[in-house]
């Protein structure tokens, strides 16, 4: 945990960074004298002057700087105040462009990261809807497709694959095992759903079956079923047996066992006291497909850096549908730095430490959204200004307009950072997470 929450520092530190780097970039350039380019809060630890810039480092490793020449004073030459109104605005945006540029970089890292995909010798079949067309070919629960067209099926994107490819009116040979070894051979015609927008036979597909129950078992005394599916055991998903023996493995002696079951599209959860060796032993017999492992596979960078715009392009989207609940819980929807740390925590001990990516490019991206919302003394509100500025040719904003602005906006700031602050404390004393 200690470890997690020091690389949450650094990373939001490389964020802040980043950020005021790309002020700092276009100030030069556009011939603002910078006076301190810094890492970290005052006190200064050490610095070095180079081409009229003090690079420093301060002790307090939570933000970064760029302290302009008399920045407020348009009288002074080489200030930003002095400069024409577009440069003002480039200056501005230069911060959040930097963040979203990050964002896009470390969400194309994330994505592009090896994917562990379940691998089989066949897919199970969990489900056969009435009168689909997978009824009608025959198809029954429990049946391993091993091929489709001709092609093997060793995941459950293969079917949806082949499937993608087939006419309305087009049937696609299949190949089944049955009843532990017997191959069958099946022909179905896919159907265009509406609902989903794809080809569909209606099937559920699943990693085990429940073959049967022994009576009188703790299973059977639980409550389940032949024809159930058990996905998880405690927090941990299952793909073969040895995964079942890996989650009984990890939970405690003196600790319940929770299985988690599929019946007819619903989820249930038993608890079974008595720690049990394996299934067998509690009366649950369970099909699986054979040889299913989990490989490591590649990720093309074109598809990483697909994924990644994809996800920030929908980004905006996802904000929107996610208001009702922000207003059910606006705790865990707005968080600051505390309830930032306390979420990569909880992802990077779900997850794994790659998640640190993920979070990483979140959290830049989500500096780059706050920091545009046209309100002073943030970015946006600068470059609302500017742009005011602009459209007016040059003619200035009064100075009392604009200071009565940045006060308005600092007291507004305030008292969010103090409603964000003291929600990201209280989620900490009263033990809440984030549901991860």
């Amino acid at each position: 945990m200690i470890e997690t929450l020091l690389l949450f520092v650094v990373s939001l530190l490389i964020v802040v960074v980043v950020h005021e780097i790309g002020h700092f970039i276009v100030s030069k350039r556009s011939g603002i004298e910078v006076e301190e380019f810094g890492i970290g809060m005052p006190p200064r630890l050490f610095g070095r002057v180079w081409k009229g810039t003090m690079y420093s480092i301060n002790a307090l490793p939570v933000g970064a700087f760029v302290r302009s020449k008399a920045e407020d004073d348009s009288s002074a030459e080489g200030s930003l105040a002095s400069k024409s109104p577009w440069i003002r605005f480039a200056v501005y945006a230069a911060g959040p462009a930097f963040n979203i540029v990050l964002a896009f970089l470390l969400f194309t890292a994330f994505f592009g990261l090896p994917q562990d995909l379940v691998l089989s010798d066949g897919i199970l079949v969990y489900g056969v809807q009435a009168e689909s067309a997978a009824e009608e070919a025959g198809l029954l629960p429990g049946d391993i497709i091993v091929e489709a067209d001709g092609q093997s099926m060793t995941k459950w994107d293969d079917l949806q694959f082949v499937f993608s490819d087939a006419d309305s009116d087009e049937y696609v040979d299949l190949l089944l095992r049955r009843d532990g070894g017997n191959e069958i051979a099946a022909t179905v015609s896919p159907r265009y759903s509406e609902t989903l927008g794809r080809n569909v036979i209606g099937i559920t597909l699943g990693r085990n079956i429940v073959t049967s129950v022994t009576p009188g078992s703790a299973a059977q005394q639980g409550g389940i079923q032949t024809g159930d599916t058990l996905v998880g055991i405690g927090k941990q998903g299952l793909f073969n047996e040895a995964s079942v023996y890996d989650a009984l493995d990890s939970i405690e002696l003196e600790a319940p066992a929770v299985f988690t079951l599929l019946r007819d599209g619903e989820v249930y959860v038993i608890e079974f006291t008595q720690h049990p060796a394996d299934p067998e032993t509690l009366g649950l017999h369970l099909l699986w497909v054979p040889n299913t492992r989990v490989e490591s596979t590649p990720t093309p960078v074109m598809t990483a850096v697909g994924s990644s715009l994809s996800f920030m392009v929908n980004m905006p989207a996802m904000i929107v549908a996610s208001i009702p609940l922000m207003k059910e819980d606006p705790s865990v929807a707005f968080v600051g730095p505390i309830g930032a740390g306390q979420l990569t925590v909880e992802a990077v001990e779900a997850f794994g430490i790659s998640n640190l990516l993920f979070i990483g490019a979140l959290i830049s991206l989500g500096i780059a959204l706050f920091n545009l919302f046209p309100v002073p003394p943030l970015d946006g509100g600068g470059m609302l200004v500017a742009f005011i500025e602009g459209v007016r040719k040059g003619r200035r904003l009064s100075p009392r307009a604009i200071r009565v602005a940045y006060s308005i906006g600092t007291a507004l700031l305030i008292t969010l950072v103090v409603f964000i602050t003291t929600s990201d404390i209280l989620r900490l004393i009263e033990g809440r997470g984030f549901g991860i």
